[in-house]
């Protein structure tokens, strides 16, 4: 044995039995959210209905309503929609980049990750931090090419505030609101196994939320809707992105404040993120499946 030991190219007995190291959070989270990216880029009907159908809208509706709409400090309504329909972006790409846990689990991917020595907050991150990245990239050309559709003639004249300037505080922002929605969308498709199901809960509740938080048309000043408008948390994630975007301070000054904006997004951000990690962690056999 002690031959054995003292040769100089002899190999310890231990490796067979000494267990493999974990991979770190970050790398497994990194993992995760460059797989987003690649299945995304990969799929070229996502890159079109997500980047396609807002486009579409905003040049359609600006051009229906633009006689008819009178916004806030004489704002036409292509200026009005026009943060919308960025926050429509983010909230369409969160939705497809979610919907694929259900695709996840049925192919068998998502049991695999499940059983892997990497804490399941790493699968959260994952997806989450993925489908914000596509969300921002897709929300950003839009605010760079619209003003462009307006130049060449198929939407009104449009003025924003867009700068190299402010320009990283606005990718910030939407970053922020692109990972509440994300988070959201999440903790809305783990626990089913339809796509059927994911999409009825999109036309029940994820778009009534949109429509709901002053992107399509303003809030009203007192009633019923004025209250809903009021408690729905991306209301606040429009305000301030709409604060961000356009130079005409006086279309802004009834809406809520940059800071109450930016407080209550990162609050429904935490608030969605932590749930999605509790769902998660949770030992079920619906994953088992």
């Amino acid at each position: 044995m002690s031959e054995v030991i003292d040769r100089p190219n002899s190999q310890p007995l231990t490796g067979a039995s000494r267990a493999m190291p974990e991979p770190s959070l970050p790398l497994a989270v990194y993992s995760l959210a460059s797989r987003e990216l690649v299945r995304f880029f990969r799929q070229r009907t996502r890159i079109v209905g997500a980047l396609g159908q807002p486009i579409i809208f905003w040049v359609l509706f600006g051009a229906g309503l633009h006689g008819s709409f009178q916004g806030p400090a004489g704002l036409s309504y292509q200026e009005y929609f026009f943060p919308g329909v960025a926050v429509m972006i983010v909230m369409f790409t969160a939705i497809y980049s979610t919907i694929s846990i259900i695709e996840d689990r049925r192919e068998g991917f998502l049991q695999g990750v499940l059983v892997a020595p990497i804490p399941r907050s790493a699968l959260v991150l994952g997806k989450v931090i993925g489908g914000m990245l596509l969300a921002v990239l897709q929300a950003v050309v839009f605010l760079a090419i619209g003003p462009a559709l307006s130049f060449v003639g198929l939407a009104p004249p449009i003025s924003t505030g867009l700068t190299w300037l402010n320009m990283p505080a606005v990718v910030c922002y939407l970053g922020l609101v692109a990972f509440s929605l994300t988070a959201l969308g999440y903790l809305i498709a783990w626990p089913m196994d339809s796509t059927h199901g994911f999409h009825a809960i999109m036309s029940v509740f994820l778009m009534p939320m949109w429509l709901l938080s002053g992107s399509f048309f303003p809030a009203p000043q007192s009633g019923w809707l004025a209250w809903i408008i009021r408690l729905n948390p991306l209301t606040y994630g429009t305000a301030g992105l709409r604060r961000l975007v356009t130079p005409n301070l006086a279309a802004v000054a009834e809406l809520p404040s940059l800071t109450l904006s930016l407080a209550v997004t990162i609050l429904s951000a935490i608030v969605y993120i932590v749930i999605a990690i509790w769902m998660t962690e949770r030992q079920t056999a619906h994953n088992a499946r």
